[in-house]
């Protein structure tokens, strides 16, 4: 007489001996032999998707292998989902839809011990005995194998999470490939401007790139600091890791700290699990704190502390999680006016501002413009689904190079859009979709709304006292004006000595070229 404890142990022992269900199975089956009349094994799922039987594991004493996809007729996996307990199918227990099904599984002339699989009331698939002949299998045969069904449930429902969880890794590693196939394209191909308009940008972005270094971009809303953001992760030492992107102006002052912090579970009401934040997803890699003007001051401290200790600590939780990140953030305000203000901390300004980056406006790199706008011609004929990009008409390139572009790159990339609807089976001229049509005028001498022209030494003045303003009055070293002109320091000096620059009213005006 069979032991049912023993029975019952040798079979967990045997399903839980391996994370492949399809090992495990043959060891299950090579026990089972020594109670049951036993030819095959069987263990099925219903995948609606498919409609159909999908065959989880099967082990023969022959060996053959049978369709792993078997078209189930709904009816049928209905009519198994409404038993029970085990029971036998074979010629003198036929049912009409026992009958349906014998074909398709290929039961004629055997007799199946069908064992229904659940999870919690839930039918989560089915075991199967199958011995050639007919009548088979006896009563003692349905209750040896009654004691045994929930190790296989629960074998089954493991196999299908574990499954589950392979897909969502291979689809996680997928999208790894294809962004960072993206990010490398990106960097090559989106930097429009990197031998002209952006050449200081560059030249400044390939020395720090490899290193560390926390890194502020300046510019005006729409030059393209995300742009740039991304080419310094795509060159680091660090792009095969993670690249977090986070606005900071699109998360509500009451989520920011939980969003880019995380929070333990019970931190605040509806904390319902422990959850990371955006930086312990960033670890190892680089975080791109974007509008970081619009950071709350609560959430500045917290910053500053990940800044200083490379640290941090979830929202309700005591302990500290150490990092392994790079910080790359970025602002279209005056952050030294907000600290004035009392809306941004000095001591996280002296943080970020170790390596700043001003990105010029469009209007300042008119040169990049052509290229920026045949590269959003091409670009967004693809996303609208256009065989081929509609031509550009002659004399609309200098049109747009004339705009003064006041929503720079991001403004250039919605008219490109807007004229391609519009027009997408015509040239293009871009005469009625820029705003404030007189601003596009050809500037020239002779035209009097323009102002009368000016020395070129009033001129010279005038741009190296505005770059001056963006760096703060500072000329050496990295984010210095030097730099941003691209000349050497000493020459830049020399050359405000000569134009008579002083600095008055935190401003530099030439004493020579004043009225």
């Amino acid at each position: 007489m069979t032991n049912h404890k023993d029975f019952f142990r040798e079979i967990t022992l045997r399903i839980c001996s391996s994370l492949d269900i399809k090992v495990a199975f043959v060891r299950c089956y090579e026990y089972l032999r020594q109670y049951f009349p036993l030819d095959e094994l069987f263990l099925d799922i219903h995948d609606h998707q498919l409609g159909a039987l999908r065959r989880i594991a099967h082990v023969s004493a022959s060996g053959e292998t049978v369709d792993e996809i078997v078209p189930l007729p709904e009816t049928v996996w209905d009519w198994v989902t409404t038993l029970s307990g085990p029971f036998v199918l074979t010629q003198s227990t036929e049912t009409p839809i026992s009958r349906i099904m014998a074909p398709l599984v290929k039961r004629e002339g055997n007799t199946d011990l069908v064992v229904p699989l659940c999870i919690e009331e839930r039918k989560v698939g089915v075991l199967i005995l199958r011995s050639y002949g007919n009548d088979k299998f006896e009563k003692r045969h349905v209750n040896l194998i009654g004691t045994v069904v929930e190790p296989f449930a629960m074998s089954l429902s493991n196999a299908l999470a574990h499954e589950e969880l392979l897909q969502y890794r291979d689809t996680l590693l997928d999208d790894k490939s294809f962004l960072q196939k993206e990010l490398s394209l990106g960097f090559k191909s989106e930097i429009i401007g990197e031998g002209s308009g952006l050449r200081n940008v560059m030249e400044m972005v390939r020395q720090v790139a490899p290193l560390n270094t926390t890194i502020l971009l300046l510019g005006e809303t729409g030059v393209g600091k995300e742009v740039v953001a991304n080419a310094i992760h795509a060159i680091s030492t660090r792009k095969e890791n993670p690249f977090i992107k986070v606005n900071c102006g699109a998360i509500p002052d009451s989520l920011v700290d939980s969003e880019l912090f995380g929070h333990e579970k019970g931190a605040f009401t509806g904390a319902d699990a422990k959850r990371r934040g955006r930086f312990e997803r960033a670890n190892g890699g680089t975080i791109f704190l974007d509008e970081i003007g619009e950071l709350p001051l609560q959430a500045q401290v917290r910053l500053l502390r990940i800044l200083q200790n490379r640290e941090v600590e979830r929202v309700g939780g005591s302990k500290s999680i150490a990092l392994d990140i790079r910080v790359i953030a970025a602002t279209h305000r005056n952050l030294e006016q907000m600290i004035q203000d009392n809306k941004f901390r000095e001591d996280l300004w002296f943080r970020l501002n170790l390596f700043p980056i001003f990105i010029p406006p469009l209007r300042q790199r008119r040169e990049d413009i052509p290229a920026l706008t045949r590269r959003f011609v091409r670009s967004k004929s693809q996303e609208l689904g256009l065989l081929r990009p509609p031509a550009i008409a002659p004399g609309a390139l200098d049109r747009l190079v004339k705009y003064d572009w006041p929503g720079n790159v991001r403004e250039l990339q919605n008219v490109v859009e807007r004229e391609i609807i519009l027009f997408k089976d015509d040239v293009l001229e871009f005469r009625s979709l820029l705003p404030e049509p007189g601003r596009m005028k050809p500037r020239s001498p002779q035209d009097p709304e323009l102002p009368e022209p000016v020395k070129l030494d009033e001129a010279m003045a005038l741009h190296i006292g505005k770059v001056l303003a963006v760096t703060k009055g500072k000329i050496h070293g990295p984010g210095g004006a030097a730099q941003f002109l691209g000349i050497n320091p000493c020459t830049l000096r020399s050359r405000m000595q000569k134009l008579g620059m002083k600095k008055e009213d935190s401003k530099w005006v030439s004493r020579k070229v004043l009225p």
